[in-house]
């Protein structure tokens, strides 16, 4: 096919290799839709670049499960016997890709490695191209990443991976365009088509229109099924046997493997060739496009296709190195229905699967194989329960994971095994408490203790504690919590056993920090040290979310944005779902808190749009939503707000009920409903004054205060609603402001009497965005006689070209002039922490992120500035 309009990219990549030559290596994310060209600007690029480089090519396959680390499968051979020898034994993902960063590294030669089809890759995949891509730029390798970024929307884990290298200088992202029209016409050229029509109805996708003009160019096919289809038709019969042997085994079909399974006869692979349906590469007969082999297989008559996988299987599982390809031989037992080769092979590709991080992976092999486990001996069934449902609460996947444990417990308990019984109850307990059902997770907790304590001890018993001791840290029972800790870890001290030591300083830890003990976090990172020292990933990361949690809490949050930001870099690398959404709900509160409004509602947002996310993070996540639409006064607070009820109540815990209770009070409130308010406080306030938990008393309390149901005696409560509550606004508002809660603070300034107090608050609210604050605040102004105060939106705003206030007006134009916040600030008679907020908001209006930006913005815009202020 004649490459058009790809001149550019051509020239872009060779300049990047020409630096990998001189030790300046790069990661190339290269994405279009499918069919849009990027495997022939691609093959078109390696023509070019034979002499210049060693070239490595790995594939990402559309198995139904995908290869754990394909791609490096498919290479590790020319990368040194290093790389192979790892990936077949070792289970550190770190030792492998540090194998594979030295074995691209050839000091003697560039080495160009692409890897095809990402969007199909693994997470163990993912994670190898966030490891090299942070360590590419002093190599000399270059590394063209394709996938199709038609299938790779917002919460895809290949966007996530890119986002995750944004910042590095050495990746660079191309995105190939559609053709255009005259490019579309000399495609055309001696074909009997319009070319603007022909243009109009392939959206000019290179695929879509050689696929028609392929077909005879007698009009476009329904689809591009149709248009595969007409092609296949003039193929020979062997021809198309030997394509349809091809379509079942994959996209790239290696001689050996076709001949053994469609012994095609003479000129059969030619015929396919000839016809344009497969190409021939150095090594393998690759289809031309994807949706082409997907169109042959399903036009496949169902007997003949389960056919061609169990002689794909017979071929494959045959060779010496079969075991190294489970998860291939997993997809052709499942699509054969050979349930004896699934039960060999699934197991195995699981297996394999966690021992890279790979849980996604890992968990649906266990699950193909319980699919054709109904005739297993009982244990063994119960052997892969247990390990899908261990899967299954890393991935979020709870419901299933619940189903799997109780289906085993009950096998366990006809075998008569109580040791399991009490281990799948103790394991029980974190599925339930994730899914809200607490009242569950008690009653098994309860279980496992009664039957392991009337048996001898073991480490077991040590689980069971830790277990206990769980549930009454989440519900705030902190010195309960700290006693059974203390047991556990007395236990697994007793047995050396790692997981049970880790677990039980996380709960001290937490009992600790949400109690007001910083003595909580020596605990909380001895157990993420203990953890990470063991290999226990999932106990790793539930270290960070509790630390993250908790240091939230009790609303110190540059110490939980921290262990938060970490925390989800930690589970996105390891991919642990639970840990990753619930911190993400978490990080979503924080900064609500701390004003940052939109990235608190883009959070909770992306939470809430995960299928699997678990109760407990869809909790924290609508509240977070539901706040920030309280406080900007927009639509639909409610509906978020009653969502984090209905999850709420069924736990019965302080730590769920007491958030959606006070972010109820704050909207009822708001919407001028005292009675509800009251309600709303009054539903958690006696349970957060039992549990002496002083932050949930000061709020809920707080708002019993506002709606005069209580007095300005608030025992107990944290101390900047204490000071608020007895009249001591100011003090208040400096506490808030040492928390970094700018709406805390400005709604303590509001209490004030005096009007530069009051101002400073209306200019807090103004830039959050806070309207009915801001209008309460205006109000009180008014009716102390003050002049010139803000009517919501001005005309200024609305005439501004990129809708800034007066006074943001007036900050842009002292940063254009080189001022610090501190200056601003004394310029503008505002506090600095007010200044931050405005300067943060004209930043966000502008779409810029610095102020250097804002400043070159402001000379395009007409915000002249006004000269830095006079230095007193």
């Amino acid at each position: 096919m004649e490459l058009l309009e790809r001149a550019s990219f051509l020239d872009e990549l060779g300049i990047l290799l020409g630096r990998a030559a001189t030790g300046q290596g790069s990661l190339v994310f290269l994405g279009g839709e499918a069919g849009i060209g990027k495997t022939v600007l691609v093959e078109r690029f390696l023509d070019t670049q034979r002499d210049a480089a060693r070239i490595l090519i790995g594939a990402c396959d559309p198995l139904s499960t995908p290869r754990p680390l394909g791609p490096l499968l498919d290479v590790a051979p020319a990368l040194g016997g290093e790389v192979d020898r790892l990936l077949r034994e070792s289970t550190r993902r770190e030792l492998v890709f540090a194998a594979a960063l030295a074995g691209l590294s050839d000091r003697r030669r560039s080495t160009l490695f692409v890897v095809e089809d990402a969007h199909w890759a693994d997470e163990a995949t993912f994670d190898l191209l966030r490891f090299l891509g942070r360590r590419v730029a002093s190599s000399r390798a270059m590394l063209v990443v394709t996938y199709r970024d038609d299938e790779v929307g917002r919460t895809h884990p290949l966007r996530v991976a890119i986002g995750d290298l944004a910042t590095s200088s050495a990746v660079h992202r191309m995105t190939l365009p559609a053709l255009s029209v005259a490019a579309v016409g000399r495609l055309a050229v001696g074909a009997t088509v319009d070319p603007v029509a022909l243009h109009r109805r392939t959206g000019g996708n290179p695929f879509f229109v050689t696929e028609v003009l392929a077909g005879g160019g007698s009009g476009l096919p329904a689809t591009v099924r149709d248009a595969v289809l007409a092609r296949a038709a003039r193929l020979s019969a062997a021809g198309m046997t030997t394509l349809e042997a091809a379509a079942v085994i994959g996209p790239a079909v290696d001689g050996r493997t076709l001949r053994e399974v469609a012994a095609p006869a003479d000129g059969a692979v030619e015929d396919c060739i000839s016809r344009g349906m497969l190409r021939a590469t150095d090594d393998a007969l690759v289809f031309r496009h994807e949706l082409a082999r997907q169109a042959i297989l399903e036009a496949i008559p169902p007997p003949r296709r389960i056919e061609l996988h169990g002689r794909i299987l017979a071929v494959l599982a045959g060779r010496p190195d079969a075991a190294r390809d489970s998860a291939r031989l997993a997809h052709h037992a499942e699509a054969a229905g050979d349930a004896a080769a699934v039960l060999r092979h699934a197991p195995v590709a699981a297996a394999r699967a966690d021992r890279v991080g790979a849980h996604r992976e890992a968990v649906d092999q266990y699950a193909r194989a319980l699919r054709f486990a109904s005739g297993l001996q009982p244990a063994k069934r119960a052997d892969l329960l247990e390990a899908f449902a261990a899967g299954c609460q890393w991935t979020d996947q709870l419901d299933q994971g619940i189903a799997a444990r109780e289906e085993a417990i009950e096998i366990r308990r006809d075998l008569g095994d109580e040791r399991a019984v009490a281990e799948n109850h103790c394991r029980l307990v974190s599925l339930y408490v994730n899914s809200g059902r607490n009242a569950d997770a008690e009653a098994a907790s309860r279980i496992a203790i009664e039957l392991l304590e009337r048996g001898p001890e073991s480490a077991l018993l040590g689980l069971a504690y830790r277990a206990q001791a769980g549930l009454r840290m989440l519900n705030r029972d902190c010195d309960e919590a700290i006693a059974w800790g203390g047991r556990a870890l007395a236990v697994a001290r007793r047995y050396g056993d790692a997981e049970t030591a880790a677990g039980a300083e996380n709960v001290i830890g937490s009992a600790k920090l949400v109690s007001g003990d910083e003595t909580g976090r020596l605990h909380l990172e001895r157990s993420l040290l203990i953890a990470e020292r063991a290999g226990l990933d999932g106990v790793a990361a539930n270290a960070y979310c509790n630390l993250g949690s908790a240091y939230g809490e009790v609303f110190r949050f540059s110490e939980a944005d921290r262990y938060l930001v970490d925390g989800i870099s930690y589970a996105i690398d390891h991919d642990l779902d639970d840990a990753r959404w619930y911190m993400l709900s978490w990080l979503a509160l924080a900064h609500f808190y701390q004003g940052q409004w939109s990235e608190a509602t883009d959070a909770a947002q992306t939470v809430l749009a995960a299928p699997h996310a678990a109760a407990i993070s869809r909790i924290m996540a609508s509240v977070a939503l539901g706040r920030v639409r309280t406080r900007r006064g927009d639509p639909e607070n409610w509906s978020a707000l009653d969502a984090a009820l209905e999850l709420a109540q069924p736990t019965g815990t302080l730590q769920r009920l007491a958030p959606v209770r006070a972010a109820r009070a704050e909207a009822a409130w708001q919407a001028g409903d005292r009675q509800r308010t009251v309600e709303e406080a009054r539903a958690a306030f006696d349970l957060a004054m039992a549990h002496r938990h002083e932050w949930f008393v000061g709020e809920l309390g707080f708002w019993l205060w506002r709606a005069g149901a209580t007095d300005s005696d608030l025992p107990g409560g944290a101390e900047p609603y204490r000071r608020q509550l007895a009249g001591d606004w100011r003090a208040a508002a400096a506490a808030w402001q040492e928390r970094n809660c700018p709406y805390e603070m400005a709604r303590a300034l509001a209490d004030a009497g005096e009007e530069e107090p009051l101002r400073e608050a209306l200019a807090t609210f103004e830039a959050l965005g806070a309207r009915p604050a801001a209008a309460q605040v205006s109000r009180k102004l008014r009716e102390r006689g003050a002049r010139r105060i803000p009517r919501g939106p001005r005309l200024a705003t609305k005439s501004h070209p990129v809708g800034l206030t007066e006074r943001q007006a007036e900050v842009l134009a002292l940063v254009a002039a080189g001022c610090s916040n501190a200056e601003i600030a004394t310029s503008l008679f505002l506090s600095p922490k007010t200044v931050e907020h405005h300067v943060s908001a004209v930043l966000s209006k502008l779409g810029v992120d610095s102020r250097e930006a804002a400043a070159r913005m402001a000379l395009q815009i007409g915000s002249e500035p006004t000269g830095r202020p006079a230095s007193s």
